[in-house]
């Protein structure tokens, strides 16, 4: 397991890129890049790994433009409007779909 952290998006991309054939899953809160970043969208699409999309507040409460998510069209689910616990549940979630597998 390894966590991190960048307000970088080119950064994002270069970790994301990083996780094919290194890692099994896939937990990513993108943050504002959710609805902005087709090149997320794109590293997100060369991975062959389940991901699960996390966000500490329901996007779907909040200003029409969040409600659009990029991440969503490469992410095996969404966990969203649980604050910090939704880390967990999405470490919850990721690990049902590995075994399932």
């Amino acid at each position: 397991m390894d966590f991190r952290q960048s307000n970088d998006e080119g950064v994002l991309v270069g970790w994301i890129q990083e996780a094919r054939g290194r890692f099994d899953g896939l937990i990513l809160n993108a943050g504002a890049y959710t609805h902005t970043s087709i090149a997320i969208l794109d590293a997100l699409r060369g991975l062959e790994i389940p991901i699960v999309e996390v966000h500490l507040s329901n996007i779907f409460r909040r200003e029409p433009f969040r409600h659009t998510s990029y991440v969503s069209q490469a992410a095996h689910g969404v966990i969203c409007g649980f604050g910090s616990e939704g880390y967990g549940l999405a470490i919850d979630a990721l690990s049902k779909l590995l075994d399932e597998g």
